[in-house]
């Protein structure tokens, strides 16, 4: 299973490098100068309201579906069949439940336009998933890889020709920008809904009540869970809106800052998409976790000690590359919010695990308290401090939930403390720390600095004995 996870994980990221980075720093990010900080805090608002309801589009669904099949490959053709119809009528009520809160909210008619296009694209986006978690399920990670791109890439195209295709002597607006994605996750999920219905074979689509709720019975614990930590990861820049004065200006400040972290947790999360499969058929077949999480969470979280504290130091200089406008403030939030990739990295490890094991109702109560906690550091922060209250809030409520995890998986699986491994990854971060206060006082272009900051701490790494490139060998070679 270490080998099935090292060879998928290098084919997976090796796609996204190939295609996320473009997506997010050549397209997004210049949508959001062409636009500006208010015109895109506008949309990032909307984007998560749209994004916190979302769950209803899903119910848990997908996340049960991924672990259900992986453990029960003979239920595609009977789940897929029932699963169709019930999704089509979560999505009529995603859509009313959306609108009803806009309303209830105050916002304008300009806002719900673009919400009714973002809800549209979190429907197709959710079947999207819904639809890799069969094939996650099967274990065919290959395919899902090329699936987990192709959305990307099809934006990548439609938007390049909109922004410098000069194909209208209008200005960039930002509802075409929710358009592109619209037609991108379209033919995404026609091509997805094709291979699942190859797999599964010829399919009678039909609507089962019992079935449906048999379904939602086991998945609306998975429903909760997602609910509650999109609340505590989304809701920072929609209470800005809402709260202050200059709301979509302040929500502006928090995407840009916001854009790095978003782009690395994408990253992360294919992490989580391998293992939740992976871990729940372990689990059913009752083998030791124990080397497989530590595996993922050494290759996991090196990159995001060194991502973090590489932002920390050169936060001013990457603004600056990626922005016009609001340096000072997207650099001082940036740093912040960059710290909690960390604690966010531990828990696409320790909490898909936990999801894996069925431990919803320990995950839910921990989601639970991350999301009041975070609502009230927002509430008691933000009036006060603005963008930066919304950061620090982030930082704690990630930091604390992912502590929790981390002890909530020790105590299930009697995983045993490593104190080696925590000194070992003590000193690494001092090191990296090291490298970066030595790479700031070279008289070289930043750029070249920062690539000797990090080339170095990956040296250290390997230096430390923290990865070991003969034991990734055997492991490829010879796991099975």
């Amino acid at each position: 299973m270490k080998r099935k996870f090292i060879t998928n994980l290098g084919l997976v990221l090796f796609l996204n490098l190939l295609i996320k980075p473009f997506w997010i720093f050549g397209i997004d990010r210049t949508v959001q100068n062409v636009v500006g900080a208010e015109q895109y805090g506008f949309y990032f608002a909307l984007f998560n309201f749209s994004l916190i309801l979302n769950i209803l589009l899903d119910l848990g669904i997908t996340n049960f579906n991924s672990r259900n099949i992986a453990q029960h490959n003979h239920l595609l053709n009977k789940h897929f069949s029932n699963i169709i119809i019930l999704r089509a009528l979560l999505g009529a009520v995603y859509f009313i439940v959306s609108l009803t809160i806009a309303w209830l909210s105050n916002y304008q008619w300009d806002q719900i336009k673009l919400l009714l296009i973002l809800v549209f694209n979190q429907f197709l986006a959710s079947f999207i998933m819904y639809l890799r978690s069969n094939l996650s399920g099967l274990h065919l990670f290959k395919t899902d890889s090329i699936i987990s791109v192709l959305d990307r890439t099809l934006m990548i195209i439609f938007c390049s020709f909109l922004l410098w295709g000069h194909i209208t002597e209008e200005p960039f607006q930002i509802k075409w920008f929710a358009m592109a994605q619209t037609a991108a996750y379209a033919i995404t999920a026609l091509i997805a809904f094709a291979l699942v219905l190859w797999r599964s074979g010829k399919i009678r689509i039909r609507f089962d009540w019992h079935f449906s709720m048999a379904i939602l019975k086991k998945s609306y614990p998975y429903a909760l869970l997602i609910l509650l930590m999109a609340f505590y990861n989304r809701v920072d820049s929609v209470m800005l809106e809402r709260l202050l004065p200059d709301g979509s200006k302040q929500a502006g400040i928090y995407a840009q800052a916001f854009r790095i972290l978003d782009a690395a947790s994408m990253f992360s999360l294919l992490f989580a998409g391998l293992l939740l499969p992976m871990f729940s058929k372990m689990i059913k077949q009752k083998e030791p976790v124990g080397q497989l999480v530590l595996l993922s969470f050494i290759l996991i979280v090196i990159p995001s000690i060194i991502l973090s504290v590489t932002c920390a130091f050169y936060n001013n200089e990457l603004m600056v590359l990626m922005y016009h406008s609001h340096i000072e403030s997207s650099a001082v939030i940036f740093s912040i919010l960059m710290f909690g990739y960390i604690p966010i990295s531990m828990t696409y490890i320790f909490g898909t695990l936990l999801t894996a094991n069925g431990s919803l109702r320990a995950l839910n109560l921990m989601a639970l308290a991350g999301m009041v906690l975070n609502v009230i550091l927002n509430l008691i922060l933000i009036p006060r401090y603005q963008v930066l209250g919304s950061a620090v809030s982030s930082l704690l409520t990630q930091s604390i939930t992912a502590f929790i995890q981390i002890v909530l998986a020790f105590r299930i699986f009697k995983l045993h403390i490593n104190y080696k491994l925590i000194i070992l990854l003590l000193i690494f971060a001092a090191g990296v720390v090291l490298f970066g206060v030595i790479s700031k006082d070279l008289p070289y272009n930043w750029m070249l600095t920062m690539v000797l900051m990090v080339t170095l701490s990956i040296i250290w790494a390997f230096s430390t004995g923290l990865i070991k490139i003969k034991n990734i060998y055997q492991i490829i070679k010879n796991d099975k």
